[in-house]
């Protein structure tokens, strides 16, 4: 019984230091250059991205494609550059962190 308890607590530390990986992704993927959690900088707050997509059905993989691909005009007249070294699916990671912002 001791080892089957062995690898659940393993798996339950690993999925906990994904949680915590997803909080600090924004740090090392160069989004903190233009943005903060809660003031606008160069670009808008995150929180204030979160509201603006709140309830928007598909917000998640809109957002993880301006992430990728860049945006411009949502925000006032600075672009958004493309972030390419964000692969796909830390875009998607980090647009669902970004939406569950409040």
């Amino acid at each position: 019984m001791r080892q089957s308890v062995v690898p659940s607590i393993v798996g339950l530390l690993l999925a906990s230091g994904a949680a915590f990986a997803d909080d600090e992704m924004y740090k090392t993927k160069n989004c903190f250059a233009c943005h903060r959690i809660d003031k606008n900088y160069h670009g808008p707050s995150f929180q204030s991205v979160a509201a603006r997509y709140a309830g928007d059905k598909g917000s998640d993989l809109k957002l993880a494609q301006k992430i990728r691909e860049g945006s411009g005009g949502v925000w006032g007249q600075t672009p958004m550059p493309p972030q390419a070294q964000v692969t796909e699916a830390e875009a998607l990671t980090l647009a669902r962190w970004i939406l569950d912002l409040k």
